[in-house]
């Protein structure tokens, strides 16, 4: 499986983006599917993840911000970002979890974007 995520860019604070993530090589309909997203010197963290049946879970800095949608027929994962915040800045990444793990960081990365929010 491959996935290539796009979408990420400069915005300002207050600010909307939508970032996505298409899956190809492989059908993704019972993998859960993820967003993180890794700032310079700090740890990858979870920004939010959605199972194979479509239940969000999402970190407590983006709940309310932050939804994570799917579309398995299109194998694809959102992310869509409003009320931005310069703490929001990173690279984000879509992730594939094995079947049956839908926390587990195993499976496969996407390689990345940017997301920059000025202040």
């Amino acid at each position: 499986v491959q996935l290539q995520a796009s979408g990420g860019g400069l915005v300002q604070a207050g600010g909307s983006l939508k970032l996505s993530c298409a899956a190809s090589g492989s059908s993704v309909e019972m993998n859960a599917m993820s967003w993180y997203r890794q700032s310079p010197g700090k740890q990858r963290e979870l920004v939010a993840d959605i199972t194979n049946l479509g239940k969000a879970d999402y970190a407590d800095s983006v709940k309310g911000r932050f939804t994570i949608s799917r579309d398995n027929e299109k194998k694809m994962v959102y992310l869509q970002m409003n009320s931005l915040k310069p703490e929001d800045t990173a690279v984000y990444y879509c992730h594939l979890s094995p079947i049956g793990h839908p926390k587990s960081v195993l499976g496969y990365w996407g390689q990345g974007t940017q997301v920059t929010v000025s202040s």
